[in-house]
């Protein structure tokens, strides 16, 4: 039985690796390339706004501290449930829209190493998973003699 390649195919193993590591260097560079900041975020800022009405981390703090008093007094009332579990949502997403993401200043040739590392090893990756037969070689037919005039 024939040795089998990456996935299982005979599409070769060193093109998967070749492929699986640009891709790895193109992503970690990409990544590296972003810079996270957050806007401001405490008991004073809007986390939310609903028309004209700001919602703060504070304001929903609150509900989140009587919901907890409430589920230790009795845990299982829906009510604290209610209002630890929705507060406790809201100030994640409150904390997750907060983030900014931004590229840093870099180079072209900074930006085009980074697409042709994640796109190239993308497709070698790709197309080390797909089968490649090699083409069948013509078996010597035996030459007709030629015909008589």
């Amino acid at each position: 039985m024939p040795q089998r390649g990456a996935g299982g195919t005979s599409g070769g193993t060193g093109r998967f690796l070749l492929g699986f590591a640009m891709l790895v260097a193109g992503a970690y560079l990409f990544f590296r390339s972003i810079v996270v900041t957050t806007s401001h975020f405490g008991l004073g800022y809007a986390l939310f706004g609903f028309g004209g009405f700001q919602v703060t981390s504070g304001m929903v703090c609150v509900p989140f501290i009587f919901g907890v008093g409430m589920l230790f007094y009795n845990s299982k009332n829906l009510i604290g449930w209610f209002l630890a579990g929705g507060s406790l949502v809201a100030l994640i997403a409150g904390v997750i829209m907060s983030i900014d993401f931004s590229l840093r200043v870099m180079s072209a040739f900074d930006l085009i190493v980074i697409f042709v590392l994640f796109f190239g090893g993308l497709g070698l990756f790709l197309s080390s998973l797909k089968d490649y037969e090699e083409p069948e070689k013509k078996k010597d037919e035996p030459e007709k003699p030629p015909a008589r005039p």
